[in-house]
């Protein structure tokens, strides 16, 4: 498998898109002004792999229902499931940063939202294209897709 397929069956899933929301979420609900990186980068990447350890389980059960033997079962539900924590990478590394000092602690949540929203953009758009839509509807549905990082950024500043 080329990079291009992996990318496009591991990153550009509807599992990833949805991580990408989950952690950004993770990461406003956790982050306040008292809040170091470290804490918000454990708790955050900590309620995320419970999160897909759900979604493993519920795949492993409707695969193993399909007479698929568990382990087999366990391993299709892991791959399919990989882009949501695969979708924390980036965003996790201003969260490092801030933890060595390198970003101030504020300044690395807000990157990492940032991060998230701008994924969520570029997602939205490699989606539509491999469907085959035009620039326009690409440019639009990347838009689309980068409100909701911005919709939990605002969150984030409203409840903190």
């Amino acid at each position: 498998m080329g990079f291009r397929e992996w990318v496009g069956t591991r990153l550009v899933t509807v599992d990833s898109i949805y991580g990408l929301i989950l952690y950004a979420a993770l990461i406003a609900a956790v982050s306040d002004d008292e809040s170091h990186p470290v804490e918000v980068l454990f708790f955050s990447l900590f309620s995320l792999i419970i999160f897909w350890g759900a979604h493993v389980y519920a795949g492993t059960i409707v695969n193993h229902v399909g007479n698929s033997p568990l382990h087999v079962a366990i391993g299709k539900a892991m791959r399919h499931s990989s882009g949501m924590l695969l979708a924390a990478i980036l965003p996790s590394i201003p969260l490092l940063l801030g933890a060595f000092g390198v970003l101030d602690d504020d300044d690395s949540v807000d990157i990492a939202l940032l991060i998230v929203t701008i994924l969520l953009g570029v997602l939205g758009y490699i989606a539509l294209k491999a469907r085959g839509a035009n620039i326009a509807v690409r440019i639009l549905g990347g838009i689309g897709s980068a409100l909701f990082g911005t919709l939990i950024i605002a969150l984030n500043a409203a409840v903190h």
